[in-house]
């Protein structure tokens, strides 16, 4: 069996489930598209190929098994996108929660069986129907749980919010010992410099109490700034816009003091080490096209021990 313990973003990594790009499908055509900025790379004609793809995911799974991390992967679906297995579902603590993600991408759970077959039946946790919220959305951090979201009105209008208010009250209510702190995210379906599809995609907190934040991506400059409270402006890496549409904030630790990042983010990786990180740079470029990058692409499902603020 696989003893589920996910408690923040950084402590040492032991288990996870890493995204696959074989048999990923054609160029999707502009309707298909699930975000703005793949709708820009088809119409431009610039659209990842899937053996570029191949190559950076299976560069991503050399660093874990640099670090001795245990690694599962998808079944092959044939001409299905699998690469972002964050969205399919998240763990806190020693539960397993299924998103309910988009109806098209319904089958990708059906390709983790093998890994869900290792888990207790009653640590894997269903949501109700009315529930939305996929992994790139939460992030458990230590006392707390972080969570992005869109709660206006509108909500229905944007294919690019994938969290709602039904999510933030239900995980509330699963882990009541927990503060969950919700954030309100700038959507656009059709702008990927003004999209944060999400939270990851704006901030991400790494180990030694520093973090990675973008301004813009936030509706609310109080819940911004609530961030750069608790982090303390001393300790964030501020992204522009630009920076934000590369994925800047999506990378992944492996440990407090191991990063893996995209090799071309020189900015940020070289303040990382100015921070202490060891930097573990990979080629990823293509696959932030479809606006997802070393995150996204991963499902942890076991780290070590807490790390304290």
């Amino acid at each position: 069996m696989l003893q589920l313990h996910i408690t923040d973003e950084t402590s040492r990594l032991k288990a996870v489930l890493l995204g696959t790009a074989v048999s990923c499908g054609a160029t999707p055509t502009p309707e298909e598209a699930y975000d703005p900025k793949s709708l820009e790379h088809i119409l431009n004609g610039t659209y990842p190929v899937e053996a570029d793809m191949v190559k950076e995911m299976e560069a991503f799974a050399a660093v874990f098994k640099k670090y001795g991390v245990r690694v599962f992967r998808p079944e092959v679906l044939l001409n299905c996108n699998q690469i972002f297995s964050r969205d399919i579902a998240f763990v806190i603590e020693d539960k397993l929660i299924l998103a309910n993600i988009l109806p098209d991408r319904e089958k990708e759970i059906e390709a983790i069986l093998h890994v869900l077959d290792k888990i207790p039946e009653d640590d894997i946790l269903h949501p109700p129907k009315e529930v939305h919220v996929e992994g790139g959305d939460v992030m458990p951090w230590n006392d707390y749980i972080f969570i992005g979201t869109y709660t206006a009105d509108d909500y229905a209008d944007y294919i690019t919010a994938r969290t709602n208010k039904e999510a933030v009250k239900y995980i509330a209510e699963l882990f009541p010992h927990k503060k969950v702190k919700s954030f309100e995210l700038r959507k656009s379906n059709t702008n990927a410099k003004e999209n944060a599809l999400h939270l990851d995609c704006c901030f991400q907190p790494l180990g030694r109490g520093k973090a990675i934040l973008h301004k813009n991506g936030f509706l609310i400059e109080e819940e911004y700034q609530w961030l750069v409270d608790f982090f303390g402006r001393e300790n964030i890496f501020e992204i522009t816009a630009d920076e934000m549409y590369q994925m800047f904030s999506n990378v992944f630790s492996i440990s407090p003091d191991v990063v893996v990042s995209e090799r071309g983010f020189t900015r940020l990786n070289n303040w990382l080490r100015t921070q202490g990180f060891t930097v573990e740079e990979i080629p990823y470029a293509e696959i932030a096209k479809q606006e997802g990058l070393l995150r996204c692409s991963t499902l942890p499902l076991t780290r070590e021990c807490i790390e304290l603020m």
